[in-house]
């Protein structure tokens, strides 16, 4: 477990050294009396793959667990978006389009709006969880941690 969290830290450290951004052009004097001559870039940069695209909680990927065999398992999709396969409660089980938003990643499921966020296992009001510090919570009673 702490090995995949030093890998996906470092291929993390790896995306955002490559984000460097581009130049601005410089300037067009106009006082000089000859047109200058416009000059372009020999490359196009590449587009962006979905799998190493940028995502605020990347880290948060893989599989969380909770109570009763509740469980879910985070994908980084597009840039910004997540795949959440999620096992919410004993009856409850699907596949949720997740995205980034500013404390965590919200997703709809059903007609409710819901965000999963950074919590203790204290947080989640779950017993179960009640010791753990690596978590996340739907809301009250729906957590799940990280061993």
């Amino acid at each position: 477990m702490k090995a995949s969290m030093i890998l996906m830290g470092a291929a993390a450290m790896a995306l955002l050294t490559g984000c460097e951004k581009a130049e601005a052009p410089a300037p067009v004097d106009t006082t000089m009396t000859e047109v200058p001559i416009e000059t372009v870039p020999s490359e196009t940069p590449p587009a962006e793959d979905a799998a190493t695209a940028p995502h605020r909680f990347a880290n948060w990927a893989g599989k969380w667990t909770g109570p009763e065999g509740m469980y879910v398992t985070i994908t980084a999709a597009e840039p910004g978006k997540y795949k959440l396969e999620m096992q919410s409660d004993l009856d409850t089980k699907g596949t949720y389009d997740g995205s980034d938003s500013e404390h965590g990643i919200q997703f709809a499921r059903g007609t409710e709006k819901l965000s999963l966020t950074r919590a203790s296992g204290d947080e989640t009001g779950l017993k179960y969880l009640a010791d753990k510090k690596e978590c996340l919570k739907v809301k009250d009673g729906e957590g799940y941690c990280r061993d």
